[in-house]
């Protein structure tokens, strides 16, 4: 078993797709499915099902697949540990980011990155909280933009924003022209709530103050994302809460109001991994705590 065949088989599970996969590792086809095949007979398993419109995973592939981002993630680490203790410059920057959350500050940081590394390749990648700590303790990313978790085990955060969420409503709504809006004024509202596939830091967040204020019959509506969340809003379907930095958006027919004894506030950090050469060098965490600021 060769570590090309593990990188193949990898980015095979991840695009699911042979032809994607092919492409992406600049290699032709035949000899991508060779070689997967050839792992397949070595391991004694399929690790994909494979049909004429897809390709999917067995469970046994599910399991090498994880073994190989591991493994292909610690020879990364090691490569940089390696270089770090020859003197070497950093040569890539990973960056794991929770968007659109990061909309704020993110440019920000790449930017100061860029002006001080110019020659530093930057690869950007975006996911929920969760997905970004695997990602890091995995060594797949350098540096991760998340949620505040209460315990990542071997990787470092730092706390840098809290976002204000306020709440936001239709300009053909009632309660746009409101100078006051208190939460008994959302009681004979339709709420738009967040509800993603794996259960985010957000949603957590909102559904433990809309069962502390009493509004948890008022969800109407739910949604993945802000930019869905305001789009719902927008269309005169309910009220939802949505972070500051919509205000920003282009064309927007919703506007932001501040509702009388609620102050709900989410926090954005960096983490990474302590044993990352890459993130703990050249000033990159430092550079990550520059962007520290409170909510508007």
């Amino acid at each position: 078993m060769e570590l090309r065949q593990l990188s193949l088989f990898k980015a095979v599970a991840e695009e699911l797709h042979f032809g994607r996969a092919a492409a992406r590792m600049r290699i032709a086809q035949p000899a991508l499915s060779n070689h997967v095949i050839s792992l397949e007979k070595e391991l004694g398993c399929a690790l994909f099902i494979r049909s004429t419109r897809r390709v999917e995973l067995t469970r046994a592939g599910e399991t090498f697949y994880d073994r190989c981002v591991r493994i292909l993630g610690d020879i990364d680490l090691t490569t940089e540990l390696t270089r770090a203790a020859g003197g070497s410059r950093i040569r890539q920057i990973r960056i794991g980011t929770v968007y659109p959350a990061t909309m704020g500050m993110l440019p920000a940081f790449l930017w100061k990155i860029a002006r001080k590394y110019p020659d530093v390749r930057i690869h950007i990648s975006s996911g929920n909280t969760g997905d970004i700590i695997r990602s890091l303790e995995s060594g797949q990313i350098n540096l991760g933009f998340i949620r505040p978790v209460e315990n990542i085990g071997s990787l470092r955060f730092c706390s840098i924003a809290h976002e204000r969420y306020h709440l936001a409503v239709a300009q053909s709504n009632p309660l746009a022209s409101r100078k006051e809006i208190t939460v008994d004024d959302l009681r004979d509202q339709k709420i738009i709530a967040f509800n993603r596939q794996n259960l985010s830091f957000t949603e957590r967040y909102f559904n433990e103050k809309f069962e502390e204020y009493g509004l948890t019959s008022n969800i109407a509506y739910s949604c993945d994302d802000t930019y869905s969340l305001v789009s719902l809003v927008s269309a005169g379907l309910g009220v939802g809460f949505a972070p500051e930095w919509t205000l920003d958006l282009p064309n927007r027919a919703f506007e932001l109001k501040q509702v009388s004894g609620i102050d709900f506030r989410i926090g954005l950090g960096v983490a990474w991994n302590k044993d990352d050469p890459t993130a703990a060098r050249d000033d990159i965490i430092d550079i990550a705590r520059s962007l520290a600021r409170p909510g508007r």
